[in-house]
């Protein structure tokens, strides 16, 4: 077996280097998913999921018609508050995330921009004909979700140039994939399956 120097893949075109780190790739790259306990564990996850919005809906509808028009709630404050903790140590932990250049950014981003757009809905609906609603109103269209656009657009943008960077760096060609097109642990979702070993 032969095996390349430097001085070889050297003299190799850009094409021809491209083309041998795809072959590299698709050699060594094993689909984690492909696994039998893996497989397990996203079979039952995806039954959980689907068991869940099954429930969710009837439970919904119920309470439509169950729950009390106003309600007193106890711990109002506490429950307020350790919202807004758990919101401005997301936030923290994002933008520390960011400035250490870490993938949970993504994680991050989409978090604070949930919890965000909860805090508007809550504001807004929880406030509904009182004097705070204007304000609540305002804060939410000027400030929150404004701020959770960014948040969940920052996101998508980290995705998407994390992809062109595998893109580039394993010498693909071609368009790349769309965001909803990019399957887990692979940015190329179809690619051909590995050509099976004679020996094993």
């Amino acid at each position: 077996m032969s095996v390349l120097s430097s001085d070889d893949l050297r003299r190799m075109s850009s094409d021809e280097r491209a083309e041998l780190l795809r072959e590299l790739i698709l050699l060594a790259d094993d689909d984690p998913l492909a696994a039998p306990h893996i497989r397990l564990r996203r079979r039952l996850g995806l039954a959980m999921l689907t068991a869940c919005c099954a429930w969710l809906v009837p439970w919904t509808v119920m309470l439509g018609f169950t729950l009390p028009e106003h309600y007193i709630a106890g711990q109002w404050r506490a429950a307020w508050i350790g919202f807004d903790i758990g919101l401005t140590l997301a936030l923290a932990g994002t933008a520390f995330a960011a400035w250490r250049r870490l993938q949970v950014v993504v994680l991050g981003q989409i978090v604070c921009g949930t919890l965000l757009v909860c805090d508007a809905w809550f504001d807004v609906m929880l406030s509904w004909g009182s004097g705070e609603f204007p304000v609540s109103v305002a804060t939410a269209l000027l400030g929150e979700l404004p701020l959770a656009g960014l948040l969940f657009f920052a996101a998508r943008k980290v995705v998407l140039t994390t992809v062109h960077s595998m893109w580039i760096r394993e010498g693909r060609a071609g368009p790349e994939p769309r965001l909803r097109e990019i399957g887990i642990f692979t940015i190329d979702h179809h690619r051909p399956p590995r050509p099976r070993d004679p020996q094993g």
